[in-house]
């Protein structure tokens, strides 16, 4: 199945949270380099690794990437991981979502990262109040783009992105939230969506602000032990 059709727009507040000192990256997913375009920019010293699973994306990739490695990051031998424990930043710009097993790639990431390294990540959030509006009338249904890519494999909210980067290892430092979309429907969802929170015995200030983000944004350290 192709992955999330190419486009050549960076994640700037992704961009945001990269060190902007750092000597060495790999962005997992780096798909047509608009993201090491752009950081390249601000600091052109750094040796910025891309890899990307399909051909096209990464021949285009290698216009912006000091270097671009074609495949699976899932099917990638441990010495992969273990010869690259100098990277200062992994980056998984709507990634970690396509991934069978994310928690084994972060957990492998973890093992080896130095305690000055971090990850970065954009993760789309499936409790967005679209969503639920959808699954409320069982209307899910997998689109080209956006939350409901079909090409995810892995759904995800704030909650248990926390709990997927401190069960792999890390602390998040730091947690930002996108709002894409805007739709004048929404706050009517969202009083509905805090009602069912209340009957659920949660707390409903927290559901409404949960069911708001498209995505989160992400800088995790490794736990230093």
């Amino acid at each position: 199945m192709k992955q999330t059709p190419i486009h050549e727009i960076h994640n700037a507040e992704l961009l945001n949270l990269i060190p902007i000192n750092a000597k060495k990256i790999i962005e997992i997913g780096c798909s047509s380099g608009a993201l090491a375009r752009e950081y390249k920019k601000i600091n052109s010293n750094c040796e910025y690794i891309g890899v990307e699973i399909m051909t096209d994306y990464g021949d285009l990739a290698q216009r912006y990437c000091d270097r671009v490695i074609i495949g699976d990051v899932e099917s990638f031998p441990a010495t992969f991981f273990s010869d690259n424990s100098d990277v200062d930043c992994w980056i998984f710009a709507d990634v970690l979502e396509h991934l069978k097993d994310p928690w084994e790639i972060l957990r492998k990431i973890s093992s080896v990262l130095g305690g000055d390294g971090s990850v970065v990540a954009c993760i789309p959030n499936i409790q967005h109040w679209s969503i639920q509006s959808l699954i409320s009338t069982g209307d899910f249904r997998y689109q080209d783009i956006g939350i409901l890519d079909r090409t995810h494999i892995r759904w995800f909210t704030r909650k248990t992105i926390i709990e997927m980067f401190e069960q792999t290892g890390f602390s998040i430092k730091d947690m930002w939230y996108r709002i894409i979309t805007s739709d004048p429907r929404r706050d009517e969802f969202l009083e509905k969506i805090a009602s069912m929170a209340s009957l659920a015995g949660a707390n409903p200030e927290e559901a409404v602000k949960d069911a708001i983000p498209n995505q989160y944004i992400v800088l995790a350290t490794p736990i230093k032990v």
